[in-house]
């Protein structure tokens, strides 16, 4: 006799995370365990100090809040509603909990034993690493070093050619595919439609046969098979499966042994099991071409800008790919700058040559902002500038036209491989940002000193300048002119840090993201404005308060005050690990929607999605509430 009340909670646990990566049967297995309970509001589900339960939740009505003490008051640490797991501290720690779990509406939860539940999910490290990003997003701190660990390391060298082609593949997720009924034609036509190289013979998802250009050349074209007859007639079988796992040398090597073009991937890697993709010999290639070293050695040998727009192309391959792999930001971020880096170098050397004369006097190319912090991972906007040594008064223009010109056809070069301009002119074709050393100085020192809402979002982007081209000196020397200026400036320092709360938390009421009220972006997620610049913001501060010189990065400038001030290191490391994050994120969201990953449709995001997303946001909201006490800027607000 079936047990319906089991299998209607298995089928609302299905639809979230993380039962909905655990196999229906063993779902089901949970469920028939599960317990239901019924809360009325401002119900206590355990309290702080209480002993550990042998289970945990999941809200399947109404809303739960987290509660902690704080100087004799009852202060609310998170929101959950419907979906939510909460109450996870039974799996991973042995003390009492620490908050109080209370219904802020009527509400009816499910308690999941964790008798039955962790040996299901024991193997399972994907389950395993949400439950504990779940954990630590109710903590005080959730990002700790302990909980940590695993999410942002890994010993992946990409230095090592062979540890590359050790790399899961990046196969194409969307099929083509056809009964053994269909004609050959129709098969034809469908090739012909999609612009691809073959399609699989399918019954029920379970791949058959295959048929390529190839099979169409050799049995049809010649005569042999009609274009009336059945695809199963001239189908290649069977199919030579693989998991999704394959490496890139293991699928080169079956290609090469087999003589096809073509694996098909399926859930378990062999022909019993789901077609989930398919990979061609041309994929291969492109990841190879897509190797960073490759890549590298084609920008040096580039010799027109058509040509560095195609590896540009390839550096989107690759990114994407480091992506799928769960590469950790760190390293790919690094990968991804010195290419950028590289294409920036090259295509001034090749616009020097074009301008016919050497430059007259030392200069150096700065890139600013996201370039500048090494955080642009994709193609957006270009924000630069040049330096150059000072002249004589009567050689200044002429000086400054020669770098003008160059600026002029190095920001068009940037623009065909893929960084469109700076809707603020901020670019080094811009007379206002093409100065020499003693300009520039001046110019800071006046941002310094004058400092109106205009210095203060000059400052926010010409404070992260890194070299790209040219000589270090002058970028030096200005660096050292930036930290003479900010250091014990606690006005200008309070002003900049009273910029940086402008973008309030990005959570509103009841755990709602803030979205855009109206213009185009209406109903949308601003990724970099509520979530990116108050972290980036912060960095810079705590960084010119420190006088940290030549670290631009963010995380980069959170770890080397965790170094400094060991007091607070696990404050900072959090700091850090939420620059990455978010990064991460949007960087997928970016290769996602092909655009630059600003703009986020909540609709569109999973529950584990904005789970991230809040842990994320608490960190800011830490970071915020220690800029306002570090800087006392209760007066600025």
């Amino acid at each position: 006799m079936k047990n319906t009340i089991a299998e209607r909670i298995a089928d609302f646990l299905k639809n979230f995370p993380p039962f909905d990566r655990i196999d229906k049967a063993d779902v089901l297995c949970i469920s028939k365990e599960v317990s239901v309970y019924y809360f009325e509001k401002g119900k206590t589900v355990y309290a702080a100090g209480d002993q550990l339960q042998d289970k945990f939740y999941i809200i399947h009505k109404g809303a739960v809040i987290l509660q902690k003490e704080v100087l004799s008051k009852s202060e609310t640490v998170d929101h959950f509603d419907e979906g939510d797991v909460f109450g996870l501290r039974p799996l991973f720690a042995k003390e009492n909990y620490n908050t109080s779990a209370i219904t802020e509406e009527e509400s009816i939860l499910y308690g999941i034993p964790l008798s039955v539940f962790k040996p299901l999910i024991a193997q399972n490290k994907e389950i395993v690493s949400f439950l504990i990003e779940s954990f630590a997003s109710n903590t005080e701190n959730p990002f700790s070093k302990e909980l940590d660990n695993n999410v942002f390391q890994s010993d992946v060298n990409f230095g090592n050619k062979e540890l590359y082609e050790l790399q899961p593949v990046i196969y194409t997720k969307k099929v083509k595919t056809a009964s053994p009924e269909t004609s050959i034609k129709a098969i034809a036509m469908l090739m012909r439609k999609h612009h691809i190289g073959c399609v699989v013979i399918e019954s029920n998802m379970i791949p058959l046969g295959i048929i390529t250009n190839k099979d169409l050349r050799n049995k049809v074209i010649t005569g042999e098979h009609g274009i009336d007859e059945k695809a199963s007639e001239i189908m290649s079988s069977p199919v030579l499966c693989y998991p999704s796992n394959v490496s890139m040398s293991q699928a080169q090597i079956a290609m090469l042994k087999h003589n096809v073009g073509h694996l098909c991937i399926t859930e378990d890697g062999t022909p019993n099991s789901k077609i989930i993709g398919i990979l061609s010999q041309h994929d291969i290639t492109m990841m190879r071409g897509s190797n960073p070293s490759v890549l590298m050695k084609a920008i040096k040998r580039s010799n027109s800008t058509k040509e560095l727009k195609r590896i540009h192309k390839r550096i989107m391959v690759l990114l994407d790919g480091l992506m799928q792999q769960n590469i950790p930001l760190t390293q790919t971020s690094k990968i991804i700058f010195e290419l950028y880096d590289a294409s920036i170098k090259r295509i001034i050397e090749r616009c020097i040559e074009k301008m016919g004369k050497e430059p007259p006097v030392k200069f150096a190319w700065m890139s600013l902002g996201s370039q500048g912090r090494k955080e642009q991972l994709l193609h957006t906007d270009q924000d630069n500038a040049i330096i150059f040594e000072n002249v004589p008064s009567n050689e200044l223009e002429k000086t400054r036209l020669y770098f003008l010109q160059l600026a002029k056809k190095v920001t068009k070069r940037l623009n065909i491989i893929g960084f469109d301009f700076c809707a603020a002119d901020m670019m080094a074709k811009n007379p206002k940002w093409c100065l020499t050393l003693d300009e520039w100085k001046e110019q800071f020192s006046n941002w310094t000193t004058n400092t109106g809402d205009d210095e203060i979002l000059l400052s926010s982007i010409f404070f992260d300048f890194d070299i790209s081209f040219g000589d270090a000196t002058l970028t030096n020397e200005l660096a050292d002119h930036v930290l003479k200026l900010t250091k014990d400036n606690d006005l200008f320092l309070a002003k900049l840090g009273a910029s940086a709360l402008r973008s309030a938390s990005p959570l509103g009421f009841f755990r709602q993201f803030l979205v855009e009220p109206d213009g185009e972006h209406k109903d949308f997620f601003d990724l970099k404005k509520r979530a990116l610049m108050p972290i980036v913001d912060a960095g810079r501060l705590l960084a010119l308060r420190n006088q940290i010189k030549n670290i631009n990065n963010t995380a980069e400038r959170f770890e080397k005050m965790a170094e400094l001030f060991p007091d607070d290191k696990e404050f900072y490391l959090s700091c850090s690990y939420t620059t990455k994050a978010l990064l991460k994120f949007r960087t997928k969201q970016g290769l996602l929607h092909n655009d630059s990953g600003r703009f986020i449709e909540l609709a569109a995001l999973s529950k584990e999605e904005k789970l991230k997303l809040k842990r994320c946001f608490k960190t800011i909201a830490r970071v915020q509430d220690y800029i306002k006490l570090k800087f006392n800027l209760n007066n600025f607000l």
